[in-house]
């Protein structure tokens, strides 16, 4: 008897019941969220978001992943901590919304920068791409994963920082086809 492999399925909007259930006011628990860090780290930052279809209008049901290390470059190694999930369902914008740090460098030659994860309807497999910091310009240049993408679609890569009362909040927006398609990467 000879197995193949099992043929991939679209991850339906259902993922919000068990992957993001607080955020939906589903009974159970969840081991993720958006706050990422804690109200006593001086340097927080926001990032906010949307998922946008090739028309540029805001998809509801997207859930982002965000994995990053910690203002040192270092990831932790405990498994807890410098990751966040949100679902853009519940935000009357469809955004996503992420309470963090600012990431260090994590070494061999790389900007401070976020691995972000998608998933939503009509994808096969989640895909992946990152977010990187306008106000890196210097380290960007030197980013050896931002230096493989095509010059004019680096933009697609970097967030917008704007200084507020709260503190820095950094926006970025995941176009998923047409002008200015967010660059994913295969890993």
């Amino acid at each position: 008897m000879t197995s193949n492999q099992t043929p991939s399925q679209t991850v339906g909007p259902y993922f919000a019941y068990g992957l993001t259930a607080e955020q939906y006011r589903y009974p159970n628990g969840q081991i993720a969220d958006g706050a990422i860090a804690n109200d006593k780290v001086a340097d927080r930052i926001r990032i906010v978001g949307r998922v946008l279809d090739g028309e540029g209008r805001p998809i509801p049901d997207a859930m982002v992943e965000i994995w990053q290390a910690d203002r040192l470059g270092r990831y932790n190694q405990s498994g807890a901590g410098g990751f966040g999930r949100q679902g853009t369902g519940t935000d009357p914008e469809s955004r996503f919304v992420f309470d963090t740090v600012k990431p260090g460098s994590v070494g061999g030659g790389q900007a401070p920068h976020l691995t972000v994860i998608l998933f939503m309807r009509g994808l096969l497999s989640h895909l992946f791409t990152r977010i990187y910091f306008a106000d890196e310009a210097e380290a960007n240049l030197a980013d050896p994963v931002l230096a493989a993408v095509p010059a004019e679609r680096r933009q697609t890569l970097v967030a917008r920082r704007e200084d507020t009362a709260n503190g820095p909040v950094y926006t970025f927006d995941i176009r998923m086809q047409g002008d200015g398609e967010t660059v994913f990467f295969d890993f």
